[in-house]
């Protein structure tokens, strides 16, 4: 039997970019399937007792920032730990991610996700700016279209929809990987979600 992995994240969110293609091979090779889940944190917080970055203590600011270095260098991914465009408005990001998994598969969409991460966290780019996204797509072979249908009624209930999917999983933070119902919290759990899978 084939598991599918519930992977809920945040186009903007560095944890997210240093573990997404770590993540996608460690599926690949356990011959599960993804369900990609680009969630609003704007939802999630509240109800789970987060805070936004810029919200938190100073302390725990600088200390994701050493963290964020760390992980940088253990992991040989670079990341610019002061990018341009951060914080940025990430909703149109998470619903171009969304079309393109409902129009043209979850491979798709996580290769779109994986453009737009390092797009924030390495290129500098604006991931607020449709033009960017459209550029993007292009880039990867995909529909400059899935910009337009990204704007859709159908995509802005999705996408509410995997948000409050996210709360009710428990999730309280991005990236969050659910697979037989266990929750695995960060990039740094994927050893742990690589061995439950390899369990069946």
């Amino acid at each position: 039997m084939t598991v599918a992995i519930d992977y809920f994240f945040s186009p903007q969110s560095p944890w997210t970019y240093l573990g997404h293609e770590r993540f996608a091979e460690i599926a690949a090779r356990a011959g599960a399937t993804i369900n990609v889940l680009p969630v609003d944190l704007g939802r999630v917080f509240p109800v789970s007792g987060g805070l936004p970055l810029a919200k938190r203590a100073p302390q725990r600011q600088a200390y994701r920032l050493v963290e964020l270095k760390r992980f940088s260098e253990h992991l040989g991914r670079p990341l610019n730990l002061h990018p341009r465009y951060f914080p940025v408005a990430s909703d149109d990001a998470a619903k171009l991610i969304i079309a393109v998994d409902s129009n043209d598969g979850s491979a798709a969409a996580m290769r779109i996700a994986a453009a737009i991460l390092r797009g924030v966290w390495v290129e500098e780019q604006n991931i607020a700016d449709p033009a960017v996204l459209q550029a993007m797509l292009e880039a990867n072979g995909l529909p400059a279209r899935r910009v337009e249908d990204s704007q859709s009624q159908a995509v802005h209930e999705r996408y509410e929809q995997d948000s409050q999917r996210a709360i009710d999983s428990g999730v309280f933070g991005a990236p969050s990987y659910v697979a037989f119902g266990e929750m695995f919290w960060g990039q740094d759990r994927l050893d742990f979600l690589e061995r439950r899978l390899a369990r069946g």
